[in-house]
């Protein structure tokens, strides 16, 4: 991968004058090749990694893991139901993965029931959807390769008759 890629995937809040200094590139050199991969669509988006077990909020949504057996079609394979499936607003990743099952799914919804729902309400009816497995994620230790700091527990006192 390019070293300006492996750059901006550490850190994308880093300027073009800090690569250029890293790489030993002009800053117009620099300039360049990240819009030339953002228009190529080598570069999607840039995000923020957010630690939402730190935010004094309410509205911390649920994430799930959803392990989905699908029927490939005949022609298209596993595509078009993976298209048909990543169009949902509550799936946040799609991917075509070995093993047991073939699709993985990352799914947030606003709690355990909106989650729940749409699994039994949009996913498992769907044609070619075989079955389905949800596995709700409790805690979040690392996430894109940051580890994330948590919230100090209550030290409880131990208790004993």
């Amino acid at each position: 991968m390019d070293e300006i890629l492996k750059i901006l995937e550490k850190d994308a809040r880093t300027s073009p004058e800090d690569i250029a200094k890293m790489t030993g590139k002009k800053i117009s050199d620099v300039v360049k090749t990240i819009k030339k991969y953002e228009k190529e669509g080598v570069i999607l988006g840039y995000k923020t990694i957010i630690n939402k077990e730190l935010i004094e909020d309410d509205d911390n949504e649920v994430r799930a893991l959803i392990e989905v057996n699908v029927t490939p079609q005949k022609d298209v394979g596993f595509d078009r139901i993976a298209e048909r499936i990543y169009q949902f607003p509550e799936v946040t990743s799609c991917y075509l993965v070995s093993g047991t099952y073939d699709l993985l799914l990352v799914v947030e919804g606003k709690n355990i029931h909106t989650v729940s729902n749409f699994v039994a309400e949009k996913l498992s009816p769907m044609d070619n959807v075989r079955g389905t497995v949800t596995h709700f994620l409790l805690k979040k230790y690392k996430e894109n390769g940051v580890i994330l700091k948590h919230k100090e527990e209550n030290k409880r006192i131990a208790i004993s008759y």
